[in-house]
């Protein structure tokens, strides 16, 4: 295999977000950069491609978010009340849904570089667009956004990735297709000096001054999701792409490096029943069925498992996708009636989605092989328990059930009012937690805690950031602040500075 170059001051393993940020920061600082991609072309932009492309980051108020989306219209900016999302309240979020155990250097450099992250990659031509189809509802004459989500890429994930890769394009950054990364070469002092690869032409090495990994977790690894995530997840549908696998990983650990973060846990989401096995790339993030807080779940004998209403969903929905593997057959049901059907996401609607459509509880049941009985009983028992308090959708409003278990805590409706609505789901895993220790400056550390000279990792390989839990939409800010530092760390190893 033969890169374009015999050297490179800086080679980075994977080509998603976190990759495409590290390419580019590298060029900022002048340094030759190689991008090697294990997916061939057509099939390239790893998990991003695969996202909706909503961002979460901190901002103070109308005006940062202007700076984002500089195009944002006098009549646009006058329909909107986006508030504020500062530095603390995304730092409290992240360890509120990681109980505590985020680790507290990486959690403050995301959510201080969140922003100015963001305008980094829009003063490089990334467009991005507030995000009114999936975080906003109106209320009265504006549009209020919840959750802590306003922006996102023009073109969701796909065109966040295009968009990257254009990028790097004009900045010069190199890039190889079909290339698995294989394991990392190191010199007589022990320095990172290269990648060990197979690609088209067979096996080879590539050299490198620096090497930043960026190559996604193991989520698209049957055998390690079982060993480390446990019995069944080798069941569960991948959302993204099929060459997530864990090299970059097991490349580090295999010179040394130290594990680090949550490696019996992952982001796993609910997923259409009859998703392909990986990733649609017509389809891409549509599979997912995110509007559950507006209605009820219950498993193949009509029961409640989980709070639906607990929280914003950008703070549950990882935790409840996992939930889904646990039920019988892993299959679960998200039952509406006609009052919410206006609040479903844009998910709901495509033509690929598994769903029924009833006049009554009972037809609903037999269409969607749930057992009768036990779902009427399930509704009944709900409907009644619902506390009777002011229904709104863009704040936790504490209109909740009383006397049931599991409670529903907030946007609790009678389901009643027909037609009914049904949408079978399953697990879909995104990315898995556990991966590689890193510094301040995305270096890779060793078990004893010492930076592993030229090695460098961001994205989703890189574990503690992530326990249990996630905010959504700060996976794409973490791979985009990391991505930078590591990559801008690399090239000022490499080049000095």
């Amino acid at each position: 295999m033969k890169a374009v170059r015999d050297r490179y001051d800086v080679v980075v393993m994977g080509a998603g977000n976190a990759a495409l940020c590290a390419a580019i920061a590298a060029r900022d600082r002048g340094a030759s950069v190689l991008v090697v991609e294990k997916a061939p072309e057509y099939f390239r932009g790893g998990n991003t491609y695969f996202t909706g492309g909503i961002i979460r980051c901190a901002y103070e108020g109308i005006e940062d978010i202007k700076a984002l989306v500089p195009d944002m219209s006098a009549d646009e900016e006058q329909s909107v009340d986006v508030g504020s999302y500062t530095e603390d309240a995304f730092y409290d979020d992240l360890m509120r849904v990681t109980a505590g155990r985020a680790d507290p250097e990486l959690a403050q450099l995301l959510v201080s570089r969140s922003h100015s992250t963001l305008l980094w990659l829009r003063e490089k031509g990334v467009r991005f667009v507030l995000s009114f189809g999936r975080q906003a509802f109106k209320v009265g004459d504006k549009y209020r956004f919840w959750g802590g989500l306003i922006v996102e890429a023009v073109g969701a994930g796909k065109g966040l990735s295009d968009q990257q890769f254009e990028v790097a394009d004009r900045n010069g950054v190199d890039i190889v297709y079909g290339t698995r990364g294989l394991g990392l070469t190191q010199d007589a002092n022990g320095r990172v000096s290269g990648l060990r690869v197979q690609g088209p032409d067979g096996f080879g090495e590539i050299a490198g001054g620096a090497v930043v990994l960026a190559s996604g977790g193991f989520e698209a690894n049957a055998e390690m999701r079982a060993r480390y995530l446990g019995p069944g997840w080798e069941l569960a549908k991948v959302r993204g792409i099929p060459y997530n696998t864990g090299e970059g990983i097991l490349a580090a650990l295999e010179i040394g490096a130290q594990p680090h973060g949550h490696w019996s846990s992952c982001h796993a989401v609910a997923w259409d029943l009859n998703a392909p096995p990986v990733g649609d790339r017509t389809v891409t993030e549509l599979y997912q069925k995110h509007s559950y807080p507006f209605g009820v779940i219950v498993n193949v004998n009509g029961e409640r498992f989980v709070d639906e209403g607990a929280d914003f969903r950008n703070y549950t929905y990882v935790t409840y996708g996992r939930e889904v593997l646990n039920q019988p057959q892993g299959v679960a049901f998200q039952i509406f009636d006609d009052k919410v059907k206006h609040l479903l996401r844009d998910e709901y609607h495509i033509p690929q989605v598994t769903m029924a459509k009833a006049d009554s509880i009972e037809e609903l049941a037999e269409g969607l092989d749930i057992d009768r009985e036990g779902l009427v009983r399930t509704v009944a028992a709900f409907n009644a328990a619902v506390q009777d308090k002011e229904y709104n959708p863009t704040v936790l409003d504490g209109k909740g059930t009383s006397g049931i278990q599991p409670p529903k805590s907030n946007w609790a409706l009678p389901i009643d009012t027909p037609p009914y609505l049904g949408y079978a789901v399953t697990c879909g895993i995104t990315f898995t937690f556990g991966g590689l220790k890193i510094g301040g400056r995305g270096e890779v550390q060793d078990c004893e805690g010492n930076a592993i000279p030229g090695l460098y990792a961001a994205g989703e390989l890189v574990g503690g950031l992530f326990y249990y839990n996630y905010p959504g939409g700060s996976g794409l800010m973490a791979g985009a602040v990391f991505g930078r530092i590591a990559g801008d760390s690399a090239a000022r190893d490499v080049l000095g500075g």
